[in-house]
């Protein structure tokens, strides 16, 4: 059984910005999710991210679309990531909350770009939204989200 409180496997002299730089720059290992829905990092600043992604046969739904969940998991990543870009070393993030609306059905096999950005971050909590949209700027799902702090100390 794993553990009750995992721990992050990345460096922990790292700031969340320096973490996420070497990440998008190939310096670390991609994460295990990223075989399920592969991100490419466009951007990453201090609160703010964008990544590259792209629906494909392996996320669809029981229709033959793509299921909603890809979408989720886009906006979830994003809007972590930009809370993680204004964490201190030592300091990881969990979403506690995720709000997610669909405007319109995502598209298979084609690039999409989500950009995600602070809204407000605290001692405990890190608030951000998210967009997803295609290359034209047609937006297809718009997340907020509210994610937990946590610390080695």
């Amino acid at each position: 059984m794993p553990p009750a409180n995992p721990k992050p496997a990345w460096p922990a002299d790292k700031t969340g910005l320096e973490f996420m730089l070497a990440l998008m720059h190939g310096e670390l290992p991609e994460p295990p999710m990223s075989e399920t829905i592969p991100l490419k990092g466009i951007l990453v600043e201090k609160g703010r991210v964008i990544f590259q992604a792209q629906a494909d046969k392996r996320h669809a739904n029981l229709f033959g679309g793509v299921h909603g969940g890809f979408a989720a998991a886009v906006l979830d990543s994003t809007t972590g990531s930009a809370v993680h870009t204004m964490l201190a070393a030592g300091q990881w993030y969990a979403t506690i909350d995720l709000n997610i609306k669909m405007c319109r059905p995502v598209p298979m096999n084609t690039p999409l770009f989500a950009e995600g950005k602070i809204i407000n971050v605290s001692k405990t909590l890190g608030m951000a939204d998210a967009t997803l949209k295609d290359e034209a700027g047609k937006l297809y799902a718009h997340a907020t989200a509210t994610c937990m702090i946590l610390s080695n100390t």
